[in-house]
C-alpha cells in the first residue's frame, strides 16, 4: 500500500510530494510524459512563493538561477513606485523560467526520497473506505491510501471523479513561443513599445543569442488547443498586429493559451484531492498561476501527511478546500479583470486610466500588490488578533532568522516569554525561545505552512489552540 499517489510530475506534484516526504510519507509521483516539457508558461515567482522556498531551505538554489525585479508593474502593467515596507523580507519578483523551477523542485524531491515514475499515465481510479486503486495505461494497478490529481487543466483525475469545473470558455487566444529573429534588437524593441501602447497582450522579450519569447493575439480560438500553432501561424499574426514578423525563424517551441477561467466545485472527493491547474485554470496575466499551484501544494502537504500519520484533528484535511478554494476564486477574478484591462478597446482603456489614478494612493497600490504576490492572503481562523490566519513574514531573531527554523515542515511556537510549553505536542511542534524586534506580540504558534494559528502568552489558552491544528496531546 502506497501512502499517497500524486498524479502529475510538474511543479505542483513534486512540491506536494516533497512536503509529504518531509513527514515520512511514502509519495509516488506518476507522470505520463517521458521527459519534462520545454514549454515555458510561467516566468517567475512572486513574493509568497519565494517565501515558501525560503521556509524549506531551497531559496539559495532559486536565487542563483533567477533575477530579482521590482514588484511594480505587475498589476495590468501599470507602473507605480512600490509602497514602503511591504510585509515581506522578499519585496521582489524572482524572474525564473517554469522549466527551471520544475527542475529544481524535482531535484529536491529526488534528494529527499520521493519516487518519480515517468511514462506512467493514469487512466482510471476507484476508491473505497480504505484506499484508492489507480489504473495505469499499461494495465498496471496501484493501491494507495490517498491520491492527489496534480495533472493540469485537462485533469484526468478531475474528470474521472466527475467534479464540476464551471467557468467561462476561452474568448481570446494567444500564440506563444521562442523563436530566433532577424530584425535588429533596437528596431524590434521600438515596434514592441509602439504596439503595447494599445495592446498589452503583445510582447517580444530577448532571451539571448537572438532568441525571443513572443506572445501575440491569435486570430480566433482554436477548436483543439492541444495542437500547437505553426511558425506560419505566428508570423501571420505578428504581421497583422505589429506590421512585421520580425524575421522570425527556427522556433524552439510554439504553443497557445486562452483566457478560459474555471474553478473546480470541490477540491476533495473522499480520498482523492485536486491541486494546481487540476483545480483551477485562468489566463497567465499577472503571473499568478504557477504561484497559486505551488501554494496549494504547500497548504495541502502537511495536512495530508497528518492524516496519513494518524494525528490529524477532525476537519484538518477538509480545511484544504475551505482555505484554498476562496483564494483561487479571488485569483480568477483578478485575472478576469487584468485581461479586460489589457484590452485595446476604448472602454477597458478608460477603466485602466482611472485605475492608474487610483493607484497613486499608496493604500490602493499596496492592496493590489499584496493581492498579486499573495502576501495579503488571510485564512479565516475566526475572531482574534490581526495576525491570526496570516502567514508571518521572515523576521530576524536574536539567534538567526525565523524561516531557518522551518525547514523540516513542523509547527513552531516562537516564544518571546520563555514561559510557555508544547509538552504533549513536541513530536509535531518545535518550541523556540527567542526574541525579535520585529514581533510585537509575546508568542505566536505557526502552522507548518507559516500561517499564524495562535497569538498570546497564556498557557491554558495555548493548550486549547494546539489541538485544532495539531491533534490530541501525547502523554
Amino acid at each position: 500500500m502506497i501512502d499517497v499517489i500524486v498524479a502529475g510530475g510538474g511543479p505542483t506534484g513534486v512540491m506536494l510530494a516533497s512536503e509529504l516526504r518531509l513527514h515520512g510519507v511514502h509519495a509516488l509521483v506518476l507522470e505520463k510524459e517521458a521527459e519534462p516539457t520545454r514549454i515555458v508558461r510561467a516566468l517567475g515567482l512572486h513574493a509568497r512563493s519565494v517565501e515558501v522556498m525560503d521556509q524549506r531551505g531551497l531559496l539559495e538554489r532559486f536565487l542563483a538561477l533567477g533575477q530579482q525585479y521590482p514588484v511594480s508593474g505587475f498589476f495590468a502593467g501599470i507602473v507605480k513606485p512600490a509602497p514602503d515596507r511591504l510585509d515581506t523580507a522578499h519585496p521582489y519578483v524572482l524572474g525564473i523560467a517554469q522549466t527551471t523551477t520544475e527542475r529544481l523542485l524535482t531535484e529536491h524531491a529526488t534528494e529527499i526520497g520521493v519516487e518519480i515514475r515517468r511514462s506512467c499515465e493514469l487512466v482510471g481510479l476507484s476508491q473505497d473506505d480504505h484506499g484508492v486503486t489507480a489504473e495505469l495505461a499499461d494495465g498496471t494497478q496501484l493501491r494507495s491510501r490517498y491520491l492527489v490529481g496534480c495533472d493540469g487543466g485537462r485533469s484526468t483525475v478531475r474528470t474521472l471523479l466527475g467534479v464540476g469545473f464551471p467557468g467561462e470558455p476561452a474568448r481570446v487566444q494567444w500564440l506563444l513561443g521562442e523563436v530566433e529573429v532577424a530584425m535588429p534588437a533596437e528596431e524590434l524593441a521600438a515596434v514592441v513599445a509602439e504596439v503595447r501602447k494599445t495592446d498589452l497582450g503583445f510582447g517580444a522579450g530577448p532571451l539571448g543569442d537572438g532568441v525571443y519569447r513572443v506572445v501575440v493575439r491569435a486570430d480566433g480560438v482554436a477548436e483543439d488547443r492541444t495542437v500547437p500553432p505553426t511558425l506560419d501561424d505566428l508570423k501571420q499574426q505578428l504581421r497583422a498586429i505589429a506590421g512585421t514578423d520580425f524575421g522570425a525563424h527556427s522556433p524552439r517551441w510554439l504553443s497557445r493559451f486562452g483566457d478560459a477561467t474555471r474553478l473546480a466545485e470541490r477540491y476533495r472527493t473522499g480520498r482523492v484531492l485536486l491541486a494546481g491547474d487540476a483545480a483551477h485554470i485562468h489566463p497567465p496575466t499577472g503571473g499568478q498561476g504557477l504561484n497559486l499551484a505551488i501554494q496549494d501544494a504547500f497548504n495541502l502537504g502537511w495536512k495530508l501527511a497528518a492524516e496519513v500519520n494518524g494525528w490529524a484533528p477532525a476537519g484538518l484535511l477538509d480545511s484544504y478546500h475551505t482555505e484554498r478554494h476562496p483564494v483561487a476564486a479571488d485569483v480568477l477574478d483578478t485575472t478576469r479583470a487584468l485581461v479586460e484591462l489589457g484590452s485595446p478597446e476604448p472602454a477597458p482603456r478608460a477603466v485602466r486610466r482611472l485605475l492608474s489614478e487610483l493607484m497613486d494612493f499608496e493604500e490602493v497600490n499596496r492592496h493590489l500588490i499584496e493581492k498579486i504576490t499573495a502576501i495579503g492572503v488571510r485564512y479565516d481562523f475566526g475572531a482574534g488578533h490581526d495576525l491570526l490566519g496570516r502567514r508571518l513574514r521572515d523576521i530576524a531573531l536574536k539567534r538567526g532568522r525565523l524561516y531557518e527554523l522551518m525547514h523540516d515542515g513542523r509547527g513552531l511556537l516562537l516564544d518571546q516569554t520563555g514561559l510557555l510549553s508544547v509538552a504533549g505536542w513536541a513530536d509535531r511542534v518545535d518550541h523556540v525561545v527567542d526574541v525579535s524586534e520585529e514581533l510585537d506580540v509575546p508568542a505566536v504558534l505557526l502552522r507548518p505552512d507559516g500561517h499564524v494559528a495562535w497569538v498570546g502568552d497564556d498557557q491554558q489558552d495555548l493548550h486549547s489552540g494546539l489541538p485544532r491544528w495539531f491533534g490530541a496531546a501525547v502523554s
